[in-house]
């Protein structure tokens, strides 16, 4: 590895490792704040959806790509482009329901808590749940409805992270009344 290189590895692992310790100092007030684990998961999904609704125009420029035909192009795009791109991992999709409606989203790293033990009074606490806001901000903003948790957390013992997201409707624009 050459030495302009292996300084770039560095740089972009020293910045995820900010990331991670400010996203858990926000966590950490969030709890001082609130107190009660639902409380802090409402706010970190509402943070989650207003960064979504945000970050969907710069990903559209950023990655160039055109409209998704069907949900499981958009798992695959969610998955190997937008997760990659902003949190350099890249979910397995997975656990599709009968009716294609419904998928998971499995991180077998989840860098959001790197670094972080739950405490046993915070068993409630979806510690990473703006990755669901932001997933349903994002999607909102391209005109499909859905639900999005956590089936599985590795934090609470489980082997990985297991995103679920459910497909609930398109949205059509709203348009003032009397236009086409």
């Amino acid at each position: 590895m050459s030495k302009t290189t292996g300084r770039a590895f560095e740089n972009k692992k020293l910045v995820g490792e900010l990331f991670t310790l400010t996203y858990g100092a926000l966590v950490s007030q969030l709890i001082k704040d609130y107190e009660k684990d639902d409380e802090v998961n409402k706010q970190l999904d509402k943070m989650g959806y207003n960064i979504g609704v945000r970050l969907v125009e710069d990903f559209m420029a950023r990655s160039n790509l055109g409209k998704c035909q069907d949900l499981r192009e958009t798992a695959d795009v969610i998955a190997k482009v937008a997760f990659k791109m902003y949190l350099n991992i890249t979910p397995v999709v997975t656990n599709w329901s009968l009716a294609n409606d419904e998928f998971s989203l499995i991180l077998e790293n989840n860098p959001l808590a790197e670094f972080v033990e739950l405490p046993e009074r915070h068993s409630d606490l979806s510690y990473a749940n703006v990755l669901c806001g932001a997933i349903r901000g994002a999607l909102e903003m391209l005109q499909l409805e859905v639900e999005t948790w956590f089936l599985k957390d590795a934090l609470k013992g489980d082997t990985a992270t297991e995103l679920r997201v459910k497909f609930i409707k398109k949205l059509t624009d709203a348009l003032p009344a009397g236009e086409d």
